[in-house]
């Protein structure tokens, strides 16, 4: 089905919003880490699909009538951004609120999952950004789409700038816990007054190699791309899991050796342009679970002077798996040296694979039921493209999400989407692509 047919399958799209159910307070602000303001550029977007039995006895109100609580435990996401007198931007908590979306779809869930369009994710999430009107501008947004079936997909707009993917799906998950009305939940985030922030920046700080610095943005916070832009999925499963690790003589994990597989497939594409240098994003496992509004990845940079589309796997594994100087402190660095903060692109600066597998992206519930399917994607990527490897569907295999092999989502430039598909299939037979 084409992306214009899945254009006119959806309809009937209402906008509200909602805020928190305490006043916060008129001068209460978030203050932004630089490593939040280096991530400013980038959008977490997130589709959660539901079969018609988690929606007995649901409708919209009942939907949203857990944010306002929701929001009262995350403040800060209901406000708006603002700038100090040197330009550098914070949240003002004013309480603006979060937009909601909803739609309806012609199509029953099962049917929607079943078209093959790359595409059609990103009809159930708003598209928004920050800006042009910053001050105007909300941080987050949620889609309510109902199916034909009595199903719904919850789509889930975040800006990155706000917190990481893994702070991003702890939220969301708190929403469906507050839903189901769960007596345990007491915390409340409360804003960041202060961040650490270096007293004398360092006046020609080194420029990390993960990012790519670009110029004339603004206040409308996108970056601007040579060429448009396409998104892709693959379910490997865990069959295909196993298959693929046992071709990599390296002891590694899944990650690693996903990784290395598409850094491969991505070199053979681009043939002359093969990328020698990848980007590799890994959450700081002491901030899982935490559920604070934190930017907390560990970001490094690989290179290799091999031929990296006839290398082994095995090599770009190790090299991947080895990958672990962390250039966070010289991003933030960057970031400080500059009032207004620097306009950096982290994803898509090199060829990045981005290693989400601790995600609880199943971890929404309605009914006690969870999602069927899950997917996560970015935008605001730059040219050179980026992968992210994400927990398998929950009923992926025999014993529950953790054995349902991985879905990869690959950013990358429109005219090498076809191309990447091809060399999967005609290297790996890779089945399960959708």
């Amino acid at each position: 089905m084409s992306p214009s047919n899945g254009q006119d399958l959806v309809y009937d799209v209402r906008m509200s919003s909602v805020v928190p159910a305490s006043i916060t307070g008129g001068n209460v602000v978030h203050q932004l880490s630089n490593m939040d303001l280096a991530m400013k550029l980038h959008y977490l977007r997130a589709v959660y699909y539901f079969k018609s039995d988690a929606m007995v006895g649901h409708d919209i109100l009942s939907l949203k009538k857990p944010m306002f609580k929701w929001l009262d435990i995350y403040c800060s996401v209901a406000g708006r951004i603002r700038r100090s007198e040197s330009g550098r931007p914070f949240i003002k908590c004013n309480d603006a609120g979060v937009r909601i979306f909803e739609a309806m779809c012609r199509v029953t869930v099962d049917e929607w999952l079943e078209m093959d369009d790359p595409s059609r994710h990103k009809l159930l999430v708003s598209n928004q950004v920050l800006g042009p009107q910053l001050q105007f501008s909300p941080l987050v947004y949620v889609q309510f789409t109902w199916f034909r079936c009595g199903g719904i997909s919850v789509g889930l707009s975040w800006s990155h700038l706000i917190g990481d993917i893994f702070t991003a799906s702890i939220f969301m998950n708190m929403w469906g816990q507050i839903m189901a009305g769960e007596p345990s939940i007491k915390t409340v985030h409360l804003p960041r007054t202060e961040v650490e922030r270096p007293t004398k920046p360092a006046s020609n700080p080194t420029i990390p190699l993960s990012v790519k610095q670009v110029n004339n943005i603004g206040d409308e916070w996108l970056p601007a791309n040579a060429c448009t832009m396409s998104t892709c999925s693959f379910h490997i499963t865990d069959i295909q899991l196993k298959h693929l690790r046992s071709k990599i003589s390296y002891q590694t994990g899944s990650f690693e050796a996903i990784s290395a597989l598409f850094w491969q497939c991505v070199a053979r594409i681009r043939e002359e342009k093969e990328p020698k240098m990848v980007t590799v994003c890994r959450n700081d496992s002491n901030a899982k679970g935490s559920g604070i509004l934190i930017n907390n990845q560990v970001i490094s940079t690989v290179k290799t002077d091999s031929h990296v589309a006839n290398a082994e796997l095995s090599e770009l594994a190790a090299l991947i798996a080895g990958g672990t100087m962390d250039e966070s402190k010289e991003i933030e660095e960057m970031v400080e040296s500059d009032d207004k903060s620097a306009d950096l692109i982290i994803y898509g600066a090199n060829l990045t694979f981005v290693n989400l597998e601790g995600v609880d992206c199943y971890g929404l519930e309605m009914k006690g039921q969870k999602p069927i399917s899950v997917y996560f994607g970015i935008d605001g990527v730059g040219d050179e493209g980026t992968v992210l490897v994400l927990p398998g569907p929950v009923d992926g295999g025999c014993d529950g999400g953790a054995h349902g092999g991985r879905m990869v989502t690959v950013i990358l430039l429109e005219n090498q989407v076809s191309l990447l598909r091809k060399e999967l299939e005609g290297e790996w037979c890779a089945a399960g692509i959708y």
